[in-house]
């Protein structure tokens, strides 16, 4: 009941998290002419058991279109 899905946690940090701060038409969705910020994950969070997720890292950030981080 006081829980979300994986999904939904998505959205959370994506969409809705646009939303919230008025950015939706720049932010929250990968799509042309919005800003790149991205992050390439270890492994697929849809594919990883819930108890392993703590086991993904990131390996690249991307930020405005720039590299900033790369493992």
């Amino acid at each position: 009941d006081q829980s979300f899905s994986l999904h939904e946690a998505i959205a959370g940090y994506t969409v809705e998290g646009a939303y919230a701060e008025f950015m939706e038409h720049r932010k929250g969705r990968l799509k042309p002419g919005y800003l790149a910020d991205i992050v390439v994950l270890s492994a697929d969070i849809e594919a990883t058991a819930p108890e392993a997720l703590h086991t993904v890292r990131p390996v690249t950030t991307i930020c405005g279109g720039k590299v900033t981080y790369q493992a």
